[in-house]
């Protein structure tokens, strides 16, 4: 598949990026055993990565989250699952749902108890925009590089 530009809109709806992760007892860093929020936010920002990828063959920048709402708790031994979808796209930007389930809970019955989910627990959601670099014209200066170098994206006058 070639990619030139922004993708086609009837492209957005297959745009998905998922993965699942064990929560380590090393994450937990507040009483009750509580992971911090931050670590879902790392998810979202490699599934966002994960998109542009897809999309542009860049990794992009991440600029912005918004809406992010921390819906219930995540404790050490919870499997969960984190889903971005590409929902709009520009000319230079990428504009992605996030959304992270509990699929698995850990138990208090035994350290090493667990159980499957009936129903996955939504932990969190947010939005995210990513900036990707401006698509290079044939023949351009610049399109002489090869797959491997890397575009610098200018963002409020800084590089």
């Amino acid at each position: 598949m070639t990619f030139t530009g922004a993708p086609a809109e009837s492209d957005l709806q297959t745009v998905i990026a998922r993965l699942r992760v064990r929560i380590g007892q090393e994450e937990a860093h507040y009483g009750g055993e509580l992971v911090d929020g931050a670590r879902l936010l790392r998810l979202f920002g490699d599934l966002v990565t994960e998109i542009t990828i897809r999309t542009d063959r860049d990794e992009g920048l991440l600029s912005a989250y918004s809406e992010v709402r921390f819906t219930a708790p995540v404790r050490p031994g919870d499997y969960i699952e984190a889903t971005a979808r590409l929902t709009r796209s520009t000319k230079l930007r990428r504009f992605v749902a996030l959304e992270a389930r509990k699929v698995i809970t850990s138990r208090d019955t035994s350290t090493s108890a667990a159980q499957v989910l009936d129903e996955p627990i939504v932990v969190c959601t947010a939005n995210a925009v990513t900036v990707v670099p401006k698509p290079q014209r044939p023949g351009s200066p610049d399109s002489s590089r090869g797959p491997d170098e890397k575009h610098a994206v200018s963002i409020g006058g800084r590089q």
